[in-house]
């Protein structure tokens, strides 16, 4: 039997030739210790020049591409390529891994960089997006990401002389980025007339915002901030690749081959150029610069062709060549010297080339003029064979590189060739299936040939004797010739002496064991044996060299394996003295050498520092069965085995309920049964989980007994025998770790995606929930000896170990543990970063890298299964228990020595101070000194020593030990029986509290008079509990069977007990000794039954669906009750004992008679009428309300009616426990819900009195007794239900204007789409006709007239200037509308704060000035201030977007200075679609905000670093307002449509609950609007009915009823004295008012009256200052209240409703007017910042114009009325309806006669007004195409131009109506104004981008040489006039929301006032002209 281990040597990489110049840039450093670091393969190579010496870094397991040096120069940051690529940061020193960064990109890493200072690194990735992610890198943690571009980025680089600023460049881009908060924000650099947009390759960052980037044509282009200012010409012949900078200045290099030195001011120093260099390799296309790097006076550069130069400045004539390697295409020859430590190598890139193996150097080289693709060496050593592509070969002399001969027989490639041992032949395999045979004296005349494969030749091996060849072919057969003549041979026989000079072949029995035992791929390039140490190398596709015993004849050998290549090795071959393994790689062009340390060898080595490869070498994948392990304990086999998965996770649920809620809308609707009055809550559990966890009970600080079972957390007080719980978890909890200070528990739980609580065990409330990585379950934990961390794993398949810090809730680490399961978790309590694991099969040691932990396997022959670990009293020491009852010493992960402890597994072990405890399977607990020397005392359990006080009986001697405790004198001891005992020092054992073990239980019955109850289980136990407050087990008896039921007689002396096997027996109630027995049926008795009264019957149901029914007395059968379908589940008898109800499992009621069991037909109204004894059935009328909405998924499995017949009470398949109220008529009745149970509960049952509920659950094992609290004595305490499960469907109350407020659909603007109705061809899209000037040919001179001008520029004085830019100014509008709780005081209400459209607003209200925040890139939905003193002004606002997707249009939130408008952090969030709410903690440091999302996500940041804490699914419907408590920084409010819910934020987790109505009568649940807070945990909501909820804790404690009349919008707590002010919807009354303010309780109030002249105020936001109040209403106004006098002070005004589509300015003076869809035209002052008068038209106004004197306005209105009103009295001049279609445009001719009137009928009127105020329609403009978009007269008034919407632009005469066509004569119009956005002199203000949108609006300026336009994306932009140039370069100024109306300059160019649709404000921008 061969030897089936690995094999004990084991390779170490010594040396690698080569570096990794293509497709890679920037990747060659010094470092600090003037080492060289660079990276080839998958191997970063740290390379000393001076010593010659090299180390490697072995972290990564693919191809390395990018690398970054931190500014000290000691670390490295490497990325690499793969599906889960990552990154690794290590020290070039030691050649350790300090950080692993990963689990956020994909496919690779393109680019790394540091920042100055170091700690931040930025990484790019390969995937579509090329995503850009900055890392704190030592905690491996993601500050911000954002997609990078959308094509191929090529270097990053950090501005190290601004913070937080990155430069990023790629194909065809540049692009400047900050970082803020979470958000990366990218400004594309503008090229602009100063260089060609194309490809930067390159760049580094100057002093003053300068960057310096090289490009793709040779250029070095200069920017200066976002700007190209200069480009430096030709500074290279083509590409610039690579660009650093130093002290000194910048060193760039390129394709041609040079390297340009460069000073700080970018001026050239030097060239120097490698061309013109005698050494390296030369190829045609020449040398190409990769990397370059310059320090001092050395330069490094590596080169495309694998080469590295380091050239001394001072010198740089004579580079000298330190690195060089095989260049492009694949490396696949590879030979080694018989005699000499040579190697040769040949590649596609033509060379051939010998290595010195002893001196780690090229010697020489010789370039062919085919690609390569195998060498041989002849015996002699004297000739060189080369076997070539194009199927030729070449013999060279190897002293002098010269040819021998070249010869060509074939035209495939040549794969393989070998000389004979003799010397004599040289065989040459090829593609083209065949060997030929050469004879090497005859001058290689071809002498043989073989050809019997049917594939390609791939391996060749000849006989030691010269005799006998062997080949492989890709066929995968194995073929033998005689030599030389090349006969095939198929007689093996001959063959069977044979012996072969060397083995290169995969195929044959010798080498089986290299292929995996079951696969058929043949991925497997090379073999090479060593024939001296029976050792055989093997290298594959996938990069791996392993290490195997030769001859390894089983398939599946262990082996060692070796990372490194990258991708496929093509070959492997041992030197001629075997010292060491050359392998080459194919894609990654390098040459390893690996020295071969023999066993002798590894063990001198042991005491070095062990290289991290030989720690991994110990395969994983070896996967044959070792022979010699050890058949597994029955009961860690039974463990292993046991999976947690479920069909439906709690978590599940609400979906579950969402899917099957539209099929129960109709029933919901009916009245549903109200929950029951009465509640229970959980007293006492019999039970503790053993039977699969282990090292689970403690002793807390107070000596309390912390253990848990099924989903709850114990804390059982021993003294007084009660138990508290902790019950926040909602499924089987399977492992608990203790806080070393014993005050705090971590619990892990069974989930989706499961969760671990820390709780404190005095207070059980949640201290923190980790949540979110790991699936299916948590099944291990530890404490940190400082309490700071905690390390858990999970059950997924690759058991995921995270490493914690709890109390953030942060996760430090993570990373795959191992396959199998594992076990347990230590932290050591030395060095918190580090930790074991162990499990079957499994021992790692592990130390935290970054976000990474690296494992490294312990070492030791062959890894047991280990079933607990301690660490001892060095950091070093370990213990573990292994599953044959040995104890393994280790010391660092060695193992040092094992000492047998126990028979059987090891299962627990406890370290103490001065020795250790150990527990095993054999029942023995044993004492131990310091080193496991000697053991100090055992205890056996046995029931010999049980105490007196114990509470029960122990079921067996010796139970198996599970958990071990030390404290307060005793061992605290858990059994695999469910049975937990406290050991005294001295001896005795008391039982504390026990419970079933494995097995699940099913049967319960109570007594008939006393307080005890019975169970049987499947752990072939029964079992009688006390269940009077000594809680103890009574009486226990063996069965030999399991049970699935039981039942007392009426009197009580006799027990029923049901069996598995079909059998039941009646036993003694005391005694529990055999009365009677019978065994009738095959399948389980599901159910057994007294009949009442004598209990003269017996009926027992059983699965094969019979009732069998028995006299008692005779002991006979007396009847049969046939006729179910299907296994019977439930039984119930009546009063008299005459009839019996029968449930099954296909959901059938049947009725039978006893005693002879006829079957009943009974209608469902009499059974109701029926007195039954018990109800434990779940079918029929009277309990249709208990089945759930998603009975789909979940059985309710047991019912039991209280005596009293009120309650009923449920259990079901998930675990909950229900009460009900009897008769539970009707669908989905109202219940309470309780969670304790973790999977199905089995049965419940009451006690006699109703005093007590008892249930049991399956697979838990316990048995909980619960009190009831009838309903009469409550007090008000919290309950811990859940209330019902549909919410109840009566809605939650209408009101218009929270219904608009929910279905707002907020867009973005960068999707927004036209707003009018357009058709036609866009302007810039059209084709121009040429006018007739252009078709004849023109005079060299005009004698035509000069052209006149486009405009009239009258008013403007002389001096004519352009406009430069605009400045905000003024902005009158408020967004009250749709959003609330947004006015705020600032500065102890000196200033006030608010927002419309994408600004914020900061108003002074001494000054009236404005001043804004206006870097939002869309509308802002929320705003809230920062109360905390600390954070002064601090102002958060959140803003619309689109998807998630963290790029720029993703919804944001800003965090800003009101008073500096500095942005202090931006949150880029996943809510997608906006942000709805936003609140400060009360320190100031946490921000909560609530999403528009599906989901109505909540999430916790912490707003200054810019991370998130916690995020979670808040509400399926809309939530309106989320806010802190404002003396709280973990617990929040959230309020929507139906909705509230009282939040905990604990560690990462959000945990909340509903609110509970039910305490008050007829309470439902209505649409929520608005929240305050009092004092002891009060909380107010307001409601759509006006009344306000009162809420303690989360219970509704009363309603203020009509607190207004209508919705309560707003409430606003003020800090300093507790009053709360409110704001609903309300008309104005005497006594009420939309504004009240109250105390603190909500008890008294005093109503304000808004003096706003509504019929129905809206308030939509309150703020209280001193004495004052401010009110944000929905008619846009915000209003000051005097408390003292009630005084109301507008603030501000804005139209209510829009779009505002009418704007005019008035002629002379800065106002102007605006119309609006409210109905109102309004006229602002600009100088006076204010509405000086408003007019209530009662119509919705579109357009407004003044006459040119100003003392007419004329306004046109939407039902097609216009009317004129004379400016100073404001009466009515006239008025006029002839069209019945919106007016769109209204404007007065210059000479004040004409009136023209534009509507949406494309019409346009003219009236004359010198007629009168009848006017008269004079004419009209007829052949319009579409509707009348903007109108303008010409200065004579005789012509009037009309835009419409079918993007063309027409010209008709005034007043004749008639249209001009003519184009010369259009030319030559002077306009007295121009609005129009159509027409050849404005095409250039169409963007690119209007495919969807449009501009709408237009306005040139007075001075005629400026345009200002509004478009459909809210923006104005800026242009000069004419822009007759497509696409006209212009300024752009965001601010408004999508689609702007209307825009105009004001009199004299001072102002240009725009007008927003969506956002029903008005801007004011101020003009800046440019100076002269």
């Amino acid at each position: 039997m061969a030897d089936r281990t690995a094999p004990n040597c084991h390779l170490r990489l010594e040396w690698v030739y080569g570096y990794r110049g293509h497709q890679c840039r920037n990747n060659l450093y010094y470092t600090a210790a003037k080492e060289i670091v660079y990276f080839v393969a998958g191997v970063g190579v740290v390379y000393n020049t001076r010593e010659h010496k090299q180390k490697f870094y072995l972290g990564h397991n693919d191809d390395i591409i990018s690398l970054a040096l931190h500014p000290e120069r000691v670390l490295v940051a490497t990325g690499q390529v793969g599906k889960e690529p990552y990154i690794c940061v290590w020290d070039s020193y030691t050649v350790q891994t300090v950080s692993i960064l990963k689990d956020t990109h994909t496919h690779g890493i393109a680019c790394l960089a540091f920042d100055l200072d170091g700690q931040c690194l930025v990484s790019v990735g390969l995937d579509s997006k090329n995503t850009i992610c900055v890392w704190d890198w030592r905690r491996g943690k993601v500050l911000a990401a954002a997609p990078g571009h959308t094509d191929r980025i090529f270097d990053i680089s950090w501005d190290l002389y601004q913070p937080s600023k990155l430069v990023s460049c790629g194909v065809k881009h540049i692009k400047f980025w900050s970082l803020c908060g979470n958000a990366l924000t990218p400004k594309r650099g503008v090229f602009g007339k100063t260089g060609d947009l194309q490809t930067i390759l390159c760049l580094a960052c100057a002093r003053d915002q300068v960057t310096y980037s090289g490009a793709l044509n040779g250029d070095i282009y200069v920017w200066k901030g976002i700007n190209l200012i200069r480009t430096i010409q030709g500074a290279h012949g083509s590409g610039i690749f690579s660009m650093n900078a130093c002290e000194e200045g910048f060193a760039t290099g390129g394709r041609d081959g040079c390297v340009r030195l460069w000073d700080l001011n970018f001026k050239p120093i030097t060239v120097i150029d490698l061309r013109e260099t005698d050494q390296g390799y030369k190829v045609a296309r020449g040398l190409s610069v990769r990397s370059v790097c310059w320090r001092g006076d050395h330069i490094l550069v590596g080169t495309q062709d694998s080469e590295i130069f380091e050239v001394v400045v001072h010198d740089r004539t004579k580079p000298f060549l330190i690195m060089q390697g095989h260049c492009e295409g694949e490396l696949w020859a590879l030979a080694v010297h018989p005699t000499k430590p040579l190697a040769m190598t040949g590649s596609d890139d033509h060379s051939v080339r010998i290595w010195s193996l002893i001196d780690h150097a090229l010697i020489a080289r010789c370039n062919m003029e085919e690609p390569i693709r195998c060498a041989a060496v002849s015996t002699d050593g004297i000739h060189l064979a080369l076997g070539m592509k194009d199927g030729s070969f070449t013999v060279l002399r190897i002293r002098d590189m010269t040819e021998v001969v070249h010869i060509k027989d074939r035209k495939e490639a040549v794969h393989e060739l070998k000389y004979s041992p003799d010397g004599a032949h040289l065989a040459v395999g090829s593609n083209d299936n065949s060997v030929d045979v050469y004879g090497v004296v005859q001058r290689y005349k071809k002498v043989g040939e073989c050809i019997g494969s049917t594939s390609f030749i791939t391996h060749m091996d000849w006989s030691t004797d010269s005799k006998y060849l062997q080949t492989n072919d890709g066929s995968g057969k194995r073929l033998f010739y005689r030599m030389p003549s090349g006969k095939e041979i198929t007689n093996r026989e001959e063959l069977k002496l044979v012996q072969w000079a060397s083995w290169t072949c995969v195929l044959g029995p010798e080498v089986n064991g290299i292929w995996p035992k079951y696969s058929e791929i043949n991925d497997i390039n090379s073999v090479d044996a060593n024939f001296n140490n029976q050792v055989l190398v093997t290298a594959d596709d996938y990069g791996l060299v392993k290490l195997l015993r030769y001859p390894c004849v089983r398939k599946g050998a262990k082996f060692k394996k070796y990372l490194g290549h990258s991708a496929h090795i093509t070959n492997a071959r041992w030197s001629h003295d075997y010292q060491w393994v050359i392998t080459i790689g194919g894609a990654d062009h390098s040459v390893f050498q690996w020295k071969f340390v023999t066993d002798r060898k590894s063990k001198e080595a042991f005491h070095i520092a062990p290289q991290e490869t030989f720690a991994d070498s110990n395969s994983e994948e070896s996967d044959s069965d070792q022979s010699d392990v050890p058949e597994m304990d029955s009961e860690i086999e039974q463990e292993t085995q046991l999976t947690y998965r479920r069909q439906v996770y709690k978590e599940d649920l609400p979906q579950l309920k969402e899917q099957s809620k539209e099929k129960h809308r109709a029933v919901a609707m009916k009245k549903r049964e109200r929950a029951p009055g009465s509640r229970v809550k959980l007293h006492f559990i019999h039970g503790y989980r053993g039977y699969d966890c282990r090292s689970n009970l403690f002793y807390t600080q107070t000596g309390e007994i912390v253990y848990h079972v099924a989903a709850v957390g114990v804390v059982y007080n021993r003294q007084q025998n009660t138990q508290r719980f902790y019950m926040g978890h909602d499924d089987d909890i399977l492992c608990l770790a203790i806080h070393p200070l014993k005050d705090f528990v971590a619990t892990g739980q069974v989930g989706r995606d499961s969760s671990i609580h820390i709780w404190d065990t005095e207070l059980l409330k949640p201290m923190s929930v980790l949540k979110g990585f790991h699936q299916l379950g948590v099944c291990a934990l530890d404490f940190s000896a400082d309490g700071k961390r905690l390390a858990s794993v999970g059950l997924d398949d690759n058991h995921t170990v995270v490493l914690w810090d709890w109390r953030k809730g942060e996760k430090l680490s993570a990373i795959r543990g191992s396959k199998d399961k594992i076990f347990v978790i230590k932290i050591n309590p030395y060095c918190p970063d580090k930790l074991i694991t162990a499990g079957v099969k499994h021992m790692k040691f592990w130390h935290k890298a970054g976000g990474g932990l690296i494992g490294r396997k312990g070492i030791m022959g062959k890894t047991e299964t280990m079933m607990c670990a301690v660490y001892g009293w060095t950091e070093e020491m370990v213990f573990s228990g292994t599953c044959t009852g040995d104890i393994c010493i280790w010391r660092d992960m060695f193992l040092v020595k094992t000492i047998k402890a126990h028979d059987g597994p090891v299962f627990s072990m406890h370290a103490l101070e001065k020795g250790f405890v150990t527990g095993g399977k054999d029942g023995i607990v044993a004492l131990w000194d310091d080193t496991f020397e000697r053991c100090l005392k055992t205890y056996t359990i046995k029931r010999a020593v049980l105490a007196p006080g114990s509470k029960g009986l122990l079921l067996e001697d010796n139970p198996s030990i599970r958990a071990i405790s030390l404290g307060h004198g005793h061992i605290l001891v858990g059994t695999k029986n469910g049975e937990i005992l406290e050991v005294d020092k001295s001896g005795p054992i008391t039982l504390l509290v026990q419970g079933h073990m494995e097995g699940e239980v099913w049967g319960l019955a109570t007594h008939p008079h006393l307080p005890l109850c019975a169970t049987v289980s499947d752990d072939k136990t029964l079992r009688i509990w006390d269940l009077s407050p000594s809680h103890c087990m009574l009486a226990v008896r063996k069965l030999k069977k399991g049970g699935r039921c039981c039942c007392f007689s009426p009197e009580g002396k006799a027990l029923a007990v049901g069996l598995n096997d079909g059998s039941f027996l009646i036993v003694n109630a005391d005694t529990l000794e055999d009365l009677v027995s019978f065994h009738h049926r095959k399948d389980i008795i599901s159910d057994i039954r007294f009949s009442p009264g004598a209990g003269k019957y017996l009926a027992v149901a059983s699965g094969d669906s019979f009732v069998d029914i028995y006299n008692v007395m005779s002991s006979k059968r007396v009847g049969v009750c046939k006729g179910s379908l299907n296994y019977i589940t439930h039984l119930d008898w009546d009063k008299r004992g005459k009839l019996l109800q029968v449930n099954t499992g296909a959901k059938e009621q049947l009725f039978f008679e006893a005693p002879r069991g006829k079957r009943q037909t009974i209608p469902a109204t009499e059974v109701e009428k029926i007195d039954w004894s018990t109800w434990t059935c779940v079918l029929g009328t009277s309990c249709e309300g208990i089945w759930p909405v998603v009975s789909e998924v979940t059985e309710v499995t047991a019912a039991c009616l209280s005596n009293d017949r009120n309650v009923l009470a449920t259990g079901d398949d998930l675990g909950y426990v229900k009460l009900f109220r009897y008769p539970v008529k009707g669908k989905y009745a109202k219940f309470k819900r309780y969670v304790a149970h973790s999977t199905h509960v089995t049965n419940v049952r009451w006690t006699h009195d109703d005093s007590l509920l008892a249930t049991v659950g399956g697979g838990d094992t316990c048995l909980m007794i619960w009190t009831h609290e009838a309903e009469g004595h409550r007090e008000a305490r919290h309950c811990d239900s859940e209330e019902s499960d549909i919410e109840s469907e009566d809605d939650g109350g209408y009101d218009s204007d929270v219904t608009r407020e929910n279905e707002m659909s907020y867009t973005i603007k960068a999707l927004s789409t036209n707003m009018r109705p357009m058709t036609g061809v866009k302007p810039h899209l059209q084709l121009k006709e040429p006018s007739v000037d252009e078709r004849g040919s023109r005079p060299p001179v005009s004698r035509a007239l000069p052209q006149p001008e486009k405009l009239q520029t009258n008013n403007m004085g002389k001096k004519k200037r352009p406009i430069e830019d605009l400045v905000l100014d003024l902005v009158f509008g408020y967004r009250g509308n749709d959003c609330r709780n947004n006015v705020h005081y600032l500065n102890e209400g000196a200033d006030i704060i608010y927002h419309t459209a994408s600004v914020g607003i900061v108003l002074n209200l001494t000054t009236a000035c404005q001043s804004f925040y206006v870097e939002h890139s869309d509308d802002i939905l929320c705003l809230t201030i920062n109360q905390h003193p600390k954070f002064p002004n601090v102002v958060a606002t959140g803003q619309v977007g689109d998807t998630g997707d963290m790029s720029a249009t993703t919804p944001s939130i800003h965090v800003w200075d009101a008073m500096n408008k500095q942005t202090l952090s931006v949150l880029r969030c996943f809510h997608s679609r906006g942000v709805c709410s936003v609140s400060f903690s009360a320190t100031g440091k946490l921000l909560l905000s609530v999403g528009l999302d599906p989901e109505h996500t909540i999430t916790i940041w912490k707003w200054q670093e810019g991370a998130k804490v916690a995020s979670r699914a808040g509400h399926t419907q809309r939530i309106f307002v989320a806010e802190f408590r404002p003396d709280s920084d973990t617990q929040f409010v959230s309020v929507g449509i139906k909705h509230v819910r009282f939040w905990t934020l604990a560690g990462l987790a959000l945990l909340s609950k509903k609110g509970m109505m039910s305490c008050i009568e007829d309470a439902r649940m209505q649409t929520m609007l608005s929240v305050a807070f009092g004092a002891n945990n009060l909380t107010f909501t307001g409601t759509i009915s006006g009344d306000v909820c009162v809420w303690k804790e989360h219970i509704l404690v009363r309603i203020v009823a009509k607190a207004h009349t209508g919705p309560v919008f707003t409430m606003y707590t003020t800090l300093r004295d507790g009053l709360i002010v409110t704001g609903g919807k309300e008309r104005p009354s005497k006594e009420g008012g939309a504004l009240k303010l109250w105390d603190q309780e909500l008890k008294r109030c005093r109503a304000f009256r808004l003096e706003t002249g509504q019929i129905i105020d809206c308030v939509r936001s309150v703020c209280r200052g001193k004495g004052k109040i401010l009110v944000g209403t929905r008619n846009a106004e915000i209003i000051e209240v005097g408390e003292k006098n009630a005084v109301c002070n507008i603030l501000v005004n804005g139209h209510m409703d829009g779009p505002i589509w009418g704007v005019a300015a008035h002629p002379t003076r800065d106002m102007f007017l605006s119309a609006a869809e409210d109905g109102t035209v309004r006229l602002w002052d600009i100088q006076e910042k204010k509405m000086l008068n408003k007019v209530n038209l009662g119509h919705p106004a579109r357009t407004v114009a003044y006459s040119p004197e100003g003392d007419m306005v004329a306004i046109g209105m939407k039902n097609g009325e216009f009317i004129i009103l004379l400016v100073t009295s404001l009466k009515i001049w006239g008025k006029k309806r002839d069209q019945r279609s919106p007016i769109q445009d209204i404007r007065f001719s210059p000479d004040s006669r004409y009136l023209a009137v534009g509507s949406s009928e494309s019409a346009v009127d003219f009236y004359d007004l010198t007629l009168g105020p009848q006017l008269n329609r004079i004419n009209c403009c007829r052949d319009i195409p579409s509707f009348v978009m903007q109108m303008d007269f010409s200065a004579d008034s005789c012509h009037v131009q009309i835009s419409t919407g079918a993007y063309k632009r027409l010209v008709y005469e005034v007043p004749s109506g008639k249209q001009v066509t003519e184009q010369s004569v259009i030319d030559r119009i002077t306009w007295a104004s121009w609005t129009s956005v159509l027409g050849d002199e404005v095409v250039g203000i169409w963007s690119r981008n209007a495919d969807k949108a449009d501009v709408t609006c237009a306005c040139v300026s007075h001075s005629g040489l400026n345009i200002v336009t509004g478009d459909d994306f809210g923006m104005v932009k800026l242009f000069d006039f004419p822009c007759p140039e497509k696409f006209a370069k212009h300024k752009r100024f965001l601010g408004h929301s999508a689609h702007l109306t209307n825009i105009r300059f004001t009199s004299g160019d001072r102002f240009v006032i725009s007008a927003g649709g969506d956002d029903r404000s008005l801007f004011v921008w101020r003009c800046v002209h440019a100076l002269h």
